[in-house]
């Protein structure tokens, strides 16, 4: 290629919403280089695959990328091609091997060096460069790939709770805090683009700051955010159990820009797993939570994540654990079968259950919880509730959007009829019906 500068760039993102900042990092940082974007991978000259290597299912996802790209390229389409998330981190020295068509791939650590590795790429130089996980930059301009009017904002990365099944720490290394001043900043800089709600992640937000100032700093960092004027709504996600106080409770309750929405993993009830775990709660401290949230926090929505099949799941601990997410009746929950991660410490465990049996647990819980969920959505019809437009859907001639009920791309919408909406307006929708478990409604005045 005669001309590097005019190559064009694509980039597949996959994962967490953590990941998706790095991806916007990198496109900020080659779009400033003079590089052109495209949104389809398929018209890029330079494919860059943000991988994820969280879990078995996101592995194969991120390998099936991987080889649509290297197709591409022996039919002419993609000329090179970059790697880089946690696949490529967690699995650097298989990388090369398992695919010579990828032309560079970093570790995320070295993502700053995203610009000097396309340019590497394009003299048709190969790269393989990588750190430890604790040099990943978190601070930097971002090139948004949201909708205009949220974004997510990283306040920590790593983790340093060990969890036995997780494979976190082994490739995004110890947990470590942003400084309050730059999260400020970065927010502050987002509401001037017209980012109304911000998204705070980390593998731990209730951890952040532990580091940093030796105590937990996010209701600091919630009040300070709070006083950014053009910022409307604030979702929390990622919150430890163990780690919520009565001091964020506080918080929350009182910050109106709050979104009264909490996704706490729980993961399990039974002391015995969450013991093996490496977890700290049991079935009766994990209601005594459940229920302060529901009785300080007027119209919490409490989201939470689940596992079956962890090894040594008896049939009587698996039905415990149905029983209580009955009782608790979660308004979002998801419950994923284990996934035997090598490395980890559940890996090693004796019992491991059957791959098949693990996957028929988490499908009864799931088919569980669409019942509930089905229910509660009932229960909300005749209701209004301030909304988020975000699209408009033609084939059912209704806009969609969500409520400080919905987080983004893993709640589903609400569906609702209006005249003359654009992206991005407030306005009210008062449920009407539920269809299919979608609630239905239509804007009120």
């Amino acid at each position: 290629m005669n001309n590097e500068n005019i190559a064009k760039i694509g980039m597949v993102s996959l994962g967490c919403p953590k990941n998706q900042c790095d991806a916007e990092l990198m496109l900020d940082k080659i779009t400033r280089a003079g590089f052109p974007l495209v949104s389809e991978p398929g018209l890029a000259d330079v494919v860059i695959i943000n991988t994820c290597g969280f879990i078995q299912s996101a592995k194969e996802e991120a390998i099936a990328e991987i080889l649509e790209a290297v197709s591409r390229k022996s039919d002419g389409f993609n000329k090179k091609i970059i790697v880089t998330g946690c696949l490529a981190q967690r699995y650097k020295a298989q990388m090369e091997d398992e695919f010579p068509e990828v032309d560079a791939i970093l570790g995320i650590g070295k993502n700053d060096d995203i610009v000097e590795a396309v340019h590497s790429v394009l003299l048709d130089k190969k790269i393989s460069a990588f750190t430890e996980p604790e040099e990943l930059n978190m601070e930097g301009g971002r090139l948004l790939s949201t909708l205009s009017h949220y974004a997510y904002l990283r306040i920590a990365d790593g983790c340093n709770n060990r969890c036995s099944y997780c494979a976190i720490p082994l490739i995004r290394g110890e947990f470590r805090s942003r400084k309050i001043e730059n999260i400020i900043s970065e927010a502050r800089e987002l509401a001037q683009k017209g980012v109304k709600e911000l998204i705070l992640v980390a593998q731990d937000t209730t951890s952040y700051g532990i580091d940093l100032y030796n105590e937990y700093k996010l209701p600091e960092l919630l009040n300070r955010l709070c006083e950014i004027e053009d910022i409307k709504w604030i979702r929390i996600m990622y919150c430890y159990p163990e780690k919520i106080t009565d001091e964020l409770i506080s918080v929350i309750k009182k910050q109106e820009k709050i979104a009264k929405y909490m996704d706490i993993p729980i993961q399990h009830c039974n002391g015995e797993i969450l013991r093996a775990m490496n977890r700290s709660k049991n079935e009766q401290s994990l209601r005594e939570l459940i229920n302060k949230l529901r009785k300080e926090i007027d119209g919490v929505i409490i989201r939470t994540t689940v596992i079956a099949g962890f090894p040594g799941e008896t049939e009587e601990q698996f039905t415990e654990l149905a029983e209580f997410l009955n009782d608790m009746n979660f308004e979002r929950l998801g419950c994923f079968a284990y996934s035997e991660e090598e490395d980890t410490k559940a890996a090693e465990f004796e019992f491991q259950v059957d791959p098949k049996e693990r996957l028929h647990r988490s499908e009864i819980i799931n088919e569980q919880q669409e019942i509930r969920m089905g229910e509660f959505y009932n229960s909300l019809i005749g209701r209004e509730y301030e909304v988020v437009v975000e699209g408009y859907d033609r084939l059912f001639e209704m806009y969609f959007g969500r409520s400080y009920m919905f987080a983004p791309e893993i709640d589903g919408m609400i569906y609702f009829t209006g005249k003359n909406l654009q992206i991005s307006d407030f306005v009210n929708v008062k449920i009407t019906d539920v269809v299919d478990n979608n609630l239905i409604g239509e804007v009120v005045t």
